[in-house]
């Protein structure tokens, strides 16, 4: 049952990605489509990390990485180095195992 998906799925990529190519030139020079081009890989890793973060097989499992999680958000509104971000939510998430919060 996985592989037509996974083969559905490289479809679809290749056929994006070919209709990049095949577009006209002024079609995506437009503003609007330039706007969604930038924020649109931001927001597809984004949902793929929030996934991997409360999703375990078929179910929303709240755990440690939840509140790792949410300082990494705080600290990248406020802008802050992603080094930094990621020792940070990394250092959260390993206090609150300890701590035995959330399993």
């Amino acid at each position: 049952m996985i592989w037509p998906s996974i083969g559905i799925t490289a479809a679809g990529l290749y056929l994006e990605k070919l209709a990049g190519y095949l577009l006209p030139a002024h079609l995506l020079e437009r503003e609007g489509v330039r706007r969604v081009a930038a924020v649109l890989p931001v927001a597809l890793l984004a949902s793929i990390v929030a996934v991997q973060v409360v999703a375990t097989g078929h179910e929303v499992h709240l755990d440690a990485r939840v509140p790792g999680m949410a300082v990494a958000i705080l600290l990248l509104a406020r802008r802050t180095n992603f080094l930094i971000m990621v020792i940070a939510a990394s250092a959260t998430t390993a206090l609150v195992r300890q701590l035995g919060w959330m399993a």
